[in-house]
């Protein structure tokens, strides 16, 4: 039996190790800002408000077509109801993206990894947008707790299983 050379023993050690994984950001920007005062438009009077403030997030995620680049953008619809009446003290829909080059990740983890790190770098910024727009736009500025990616990609793919098992069952016909 030979012995091994070191030479192969880190072609060995190199191949057990995964590949290191590069993430750029190369650009963010605002793609929709949307802020509406309701308040102010509809004049309505100041009287008891206790602000009933809902957060909606979505995600969405392509390849571009450049080798390596994707685009991800992130969705918050932020909807301020006054508890006593129901009535929309203002709503907000921001989409905020970012362009970025990846690689050394296995084509199966893309997805998750599109859907979850590359949002949770964005998101300091979408906070910082969202509170800055309520705050000019007359309220006092909203700072939207952290969001966990992880989970609301956890979340889809459960929300997709169910569809997909529900569609796929046998529909029962009564004749």
């Amino acid at each position: 039996m030979g012995q091994e050379t070191p030479a192969e023993n880190g072609a060995a050690t190199a191949a057990a190790t995964p590949p290191q994984v590069k993430m750029q950001v190369l650009a963010q920007y605002v793609r929709d800002l949307s802020f509406e005062n309701v308040v102010v438009q509809k004049g309505l009077t100041a009287g008891e408000v206790q602000p009933d403030i809902q957060v909606a997030v979505s995600l969405d995620a392509r390849k571009r077509p450049v080798a390596n680049q994707y685009e991800v953008i992130t969705k918050f619809k932020v909807t301020s109801k006054n508890k006593v009446n129901g009535d929309v003290l203002f709503l907000l829909e921001l989409e905020y993206g970012g362009t970025f080059h990846i690689e050394g990740v296995a084509e199966e983890q893309i997805h998750p990894f599109l859907l979850i790190e590359c949002p949770r770098l964005l998101f300091p910024f979408v906070r910082r947008i969202i509170s800055d727009v309520t705050r000019d736009g007359g309220f006092p500025p909203l700072n939207v707790d952290t969001v966990d990616f992880m989970a609301l990609y956890r979340q889809e793919l459960a929300r997709r299983a169910q569809a997909q098992a529900a569609s796929a069952a046998p529909s029962s016909q009564v004749n």
